[in-house]
């Protein structure tokens, strides 16, 4: 079993509305974002996927979250704050969409962390 890893970031604000405490007023991160991918079989160039590929589609995907007031975008309108976790969950439904997940290569799991030492993982399992 082969697994690729691809790593990109974004500046967002948010706020948790409910929240007790500081995370209930509007502040930002400096999101990173990780991609992993397995599969079994290797194309002609031996390669899983082209890591240029998956790399593209996630700065492609942050693109749109990049410098937003998450709370306001669509994914996370009526009552679904723009926690970590849901954010990561977002992450992943919309990267499985990607033409390069196939029977061979599977997405593994979307990390998010917003900070350096605070993260969550989102996989289907």
């Amino acid at each position: 079993m082969f697994e690729i890893h691809v790593e990109a970031e974004f500046e967002a604000a948010h706020r948790i509305v409910g929240y007790n405490g500081k995370c209930n007023r509007l502040h930002g991160h400096s999101w990173t974002v990780e991609v992993a991918a397995t599969g079994r079989k290797l194309d002609e160039l031996g390669m899983l996927v082209d890591f240029k590929v998956v790399k593209g589609r996630l700065r492609d995907l942050l693109e749109t979250l990049d410098h937003q007031f998450l709370n306001e975008l669509p994914a996370f309108a009526g009552g679904n704050n723009p926690t970590a976790e849901h954010l990561a969950q977002y992450v992943f439904e919309e990267m499985a969409k990607a033409d390069f997940f196939d029977d061979n290569v599977k997405l593994k799991y979307v990390q998010v962390w917003e900070s350096p030492k605070s993260s969550v993982i989102y996989t289907l399992d």
